[in-house]
């Protein structure tokens, strides 16, 4: 019993003094990106997006232009090339720019996502692009973020994404990120 109890104060100590250091670590960089505690619960909105819940995704699926899809969802990249290490799917017609919601993107990562948005929106900066990842996934709000700083200015936020859409009985296809660099 006695050893029981030591055990749990010493437990309970080690809980208490890892507090201060989660408490100091960062949630945000400084140019407002989210830089840790990607899964978890997000705002309801993302300036400067229109955010969507699945009805209204269909909606504007179904305008003319249709928006650009955009998944954000992470993959693995060693060596030089996106590791296959677990079936994703994603929204029919998507686009996978993995690992471009990322608080802090190197210069290879930027030029990526800035490549393939220039590509998929023909480079007209008005065409709607629609981010998504899965649902209490900050990644997708990172990467509206980073379009609205690239010139961007249709956007919107699938806020509850791959989740919702199969939550609704939707269907997904099998995704690949698009080619890096």
């Amino acid at each position: 019993m006695l050893r029981a109890m030591s055990a749990l104060v010493c437990l309970t100590l080690s809980a208490v003094v890892a507090l201060p250091v989660l408490a100091e670590t960062p949630l945000f960089s400084s140019d407002g990106y989210r830089i840790a505690l990607y899964r978890s619960p997000t705002p309801a909105h993302a300036e400067p997006a229109q955010t969507l819940d699945t009805k209204q995704l269909q909606s504007l699926l179904r305008e003319t232009p249709g928006p650009v899809l955009i998944d954000v969802y992470r993959r693995t990249w060693l060596h030089g090339q996106f590791i296959d290490s677990e079936a994703h799917a994603n929204l029919p017609g998507s686009h996978w720019l993995a690992n471009t919601g990322d608080g802090e993107l190197n210069a290879d990562w930027a030029a990526y996502f800035q490549k393939h948005l220039h590509r998929l929106s023909a480079g007209d900066r008005q065409r709607p692009l629609v981010f998504y990842c899965r649902s209490d996934c900050w990644l997708s709000w990172n990467a509206v973020k980073r379009a609205a700083r690239l010139g961007y200015t249709r956007l919107y936020w699938y806020r509850d994404g791959i989740d919702a859409w199969e939550a609704a009985g939707l269907p997904l296809s099998a995704a690949t990120p698009e080619v890096f660099p």
